[in-house]
């Protein structure tokens, strides 16, 4: 089927480099004389466009994508509780339900002439992407999230822009932690995987790690502090995992609503209080949250954003659908959605970061 018209959204978690990716889209697409279309805060432009003045959808073209590759944040708005799958509505009973809206969706889609969609997001975004392309919309995938945990792709964007910005952080917080002598627990996000933290971790030099993938044992963290309180280290850095636990605990969680995954967080306190009771040291513990999603892209960011973006089309052009544009260096290939949809990318116990972090004395808990 012939393209003229395709429709780009964006959806999940706001990452660094999703302007860029839109901007690229925009650009190889106008080249081919397709028309572009953003699909307003997810899919929500399409199934209740009535909330917004333009109908939902924002026309693109090479004025309106000018001067955006280094912004952060979307042009397009985003949401991570407008699954049109499991979509919220409020019910006669005062409660909200989630119910199936993408043959709606689909309908929206064929009456406003949009020919392909190109979807821009994480797990969630691309499992939603997945569908919509077995109920036969045509789908290309880019994969974005700050926690790198898509499966077949070596990076997504955004990734790096949170490991710098949260290195950054840490290289802060060490000055502050040998003045005052303190314990400074950071946490930082990722969800279930512990890429952010791994890397930020390795980079500025912190004494703990705490990661998804490697249950805690709290005594031995301690241990950790007071091996270095003996060496007349009187400070230490430790940097966690929004999804860390300990060997016989749980994830912490702090809430979840209708249609939206479950929220993590607060095991940065848990641990701090934790470690000031075992070692009797002053402990303070920053939590850097959204803050590693915000700001502008890393150029690494960017280039990868760009490079997922241009390949989008490409891919639109030769007839693909059902896929992901996945970076495997030097190129970026195809890969089916159905094979990342629904698997997490969590750090392997004998990566070389790992193996490095151990090899200069960092503590990962076990």
């Amino acid at each position: 089927m012939e393209i003229k018209r395709i429709g780009i959204n964006t959806g999940g978690g706001d990452a660094p480099g999703l302007n860029a990716v839109i901007r690229a889209i925009v650009l190889a697409a106008v080249q081919r004389g397709w028309e572009c279309f953003g699909i307003r805060d997810g899919y929500n432009g399409l199934l209740m466009p009535e909330k917004y003045p333009e109908g939902g959808l924002m026309p693109l073209n090479r004025d309106t994508v000018r001067g955006i590759t280094h912004l952060g944040g979307t042009i397009l708005g985003t949401t991570n509780r407008g699954n049109p799958l499991a979509y919220p509505v409020l019910g006669e009973d005062g409660q909200y339900h989630v119910i199936d809206r993408s043959d709606e969706l689909l309908d929206a889609f064929a009456a406003q002439k949009l020919d392909a969609l190109i979807a821009i997001g994480g797990d969630g975004s691309l499992s939603i992407a997945g569908a919509l392309a077995d109920k036969g919309l045509r789908v290309v995938g880019v994969p974005k999230t700050i926690d790198n945990d898509l499966e077949h792709t070596v990076a997504t964007f955004g990734f790096n822009s949170a490991v710098y910005f949260a290195t950054e952080c840490i290289d802060r917080l060490h000055t502050t932690a040998a003045s005052h002598q303190r314990i400074m627990v950071v946490e930082v996000m990722g969800r279930y995987a512990g890429w952010i933290a791994l890397n930020s971790g390795v980079a500025s030099t912190a004494d703990v790690i705490l990661l998804p993938e490697i249950p805690y044992d709290i005594n031995k963290v301690a241990a950790k502090i007071q091996e270095r309180e003996a060496r007349g280290r009187s400070f230490s850095i430790v940097v966690v995992a929004e999804g860390a636990h300990s060997v016989d605990g749980d994830v912490s969680i702090i809430g979840q609503s209708v249609g939206q995954a479950e929220r993590l967080g607060g095991i940065g306190h848990k641990i701090g209080a934790a470690l000031e009771a075992l070692t009797g040291k002053e402990t303070r513990v920053v939590v850097l949250g959204h803050l590693l999603r915000g700001g502008k892209p890393t150029a690494y960011d960017r280039l990868l954003s760009l490079r997922f973006g241009a390949a989008a089309v490409r891919a639109l052009a030769e007839g693909q659908t059902g896929i992901m544009v996945a970076l495997d260096p030097p190129t970026v290939n195809y890969v089916p959605l159905n094979l990342v949809s629904g698997r997490m990318k969590r750090v392997p116990l004998d990566c070389d970061t790992i193996l490095t972090g151990r090899d200069l004395g960092v503590s990962f808990g076990d």
